[in-house]
């Protein structure tokens, strides 16, 4: 991870980049509601946060270009584009970007109104820098990235965004990079399939959750995650002190879950999430520990390989929760992962409760439904781990 040394400085200082904006203040286009744009023009201001990776040291992208339009449907060739400046292409570990941290990419004036599309340009890995977009694999030697087409035309990215004149909007950039690397069987190569969500942040002191897992839970494989109608909207990995933060998440109400090696799944049902305050979940003397447990491996094959899998598991009376979402082998279509075996554990969120209250929910011990998704088709199947599963089969359109 040689890059982390050169943003140190810039990650430590924008950090907290919207509140304090790295370089200016609230009158003069610096915080969120500051001014500054030419009349009649607001400021978007854009930065990118990450989701956390799968067995991977260091996930390096290089964006060569951010743009934005105010039609969802413009095409690539069509006038009406905004190029957001960047200080020439920005290469960036993306594993250093979690817990909040988040990376500044650039800001532009803009004519006042909403914005419906944005496109990530990605630059290609040449004779002269054939490392722009690398994975280094857990104990392995950095590797290029084969890139998609975005890296030509962008990738589309959706979002509405209001602009409002003489107001600066900051969106920010959630590039999942578990869901994004893609390995390529036994080549020994991987694929780049940017997984990106833009996300607008109306006040930098909220859309935010905090907590504390177990010390013991502290080892990088534990995911935290907030997720609505069992699909997650932001992921994170506790820290080495067992902290986790999930910024930036839309105002809403969330299940937060916990998955970890030979634990049982944990459920936080109901956890509020505003827009001007932090949502605190537990204390570093109150923290999340879910019952140990045995796991059952489930895996298969799944056609087209572009497929994602994902296991759910539905408690009782709700609602769903995602347990696991393994990786799909580019080339062959094959996907493994552990599920616990033991039921899992759920509680209603309670501020300042003096305990969480978790209770386990036997009803659906080891049970799931592993889902298939491409190409807009969806398939299921239903496993049960308190016996071997047979391997499972996926053929979709």
């Amino acid at each position: 991870m040689n890059f982390r040394r050169s943003i140190a400085a810039g990650v430590a200082a924008c950090t907290l980049l919207l509140l304090a904006a790295c370089g200016g203040g609230g009158g003069a286009g610096g915080g969120i509601g500051g001014s500054g744009a030419p009349l009649g023009k607001g400021t978007m201001r854009a930065s990118m946060t990450d989701a956390p990776s799968c067995g991977y040291d260091a996930v390096h992208v290089t964006i060569d270009k951010l743009r934005v339009h105010q039609s969802g449907n413009a095409a690539e060739s069509d006038s009406g584009w905004v190029d957001i400046p960047l200080s020439g292409p920005r290469r960036v570990d993306l594993l250093t970007l979690t817990n909040g941290v988040l990376f500044p990419l650039g800001e532009v004036p803009l004519t006042a109104g909403n914005y419906q599309q944005m496109r990530l340009v990605l630059a290609g890995n040449t004779q002269a820098n054939p490392l722009a977009n690398s994975v280094t694999p857990t104990g392995g030697a950095e590797t290029p990235m084969d890139t998609p087409s975005a890296q030509q035309s962008g990738l589309k990215l959706n979002m509405n965004v209001d602009v409002p004149a003489g107001q600066v909007v900051d969106v920010v950039l959630d590039f999942d990079a578990c869901k994004s690397v893609v390995r390529r069987g036994n080549s020994g190569r991987y694929n780049l399939k940017p997984v990106v969500t833009v996300i607008p942040v109306v006040n930098a002191g909220g859309q935010r959750v905090e907590g504390w897992v177990d010390l013991s839970l502290a080892s990088g494989s534990t995911f935290v995650s907030l997720q609505s109608q069992g699909l997650p909207v932001k992921t994170g990995i506790p820290d080495s002190q067992g902290r986790f933060v999930l910024f930036p998440v839309p105002a809403g109400n969330y299940d937060l879950v916990v998955s970890a090696p030979g634990r049982v799944s944990a459920a936080l049902t109901g956890v509020p999430v505003g827009n001007t305050a932090v949502t605190t979940v537990g204390s570093s003397n109150l923290r999340v520990n879910p019952p140990a447990t045995l796991m059952r491996p489930v895996g298969g094959m799944v056609s087209p390989a572009t497929a994602t899998v994902r296991a759910v598991q539905t408690l009782a009376g709700g609602p769903s929760i995602e347990v696991a979402s393994p990786p799909v082998d580019a080339q062959t279509g094959a996907f493994a992962m552990d599920l616990p075996i033991a039921a899992p554990v759920r509680a209603p969120y309670v501020a300042n409760a003096p305990s969480f209250g978790f209770t386990a929910d036997a009803a659906v011990a080891g049970l799931y439904t592993v889902q298939a998704n491409a190409n807009g088709g969806v398939q299921n199947a239903a496993v049960n781990t308190a016996a071997p599963v047979p391997p499972l089969s996926f053929s979709l359109p």
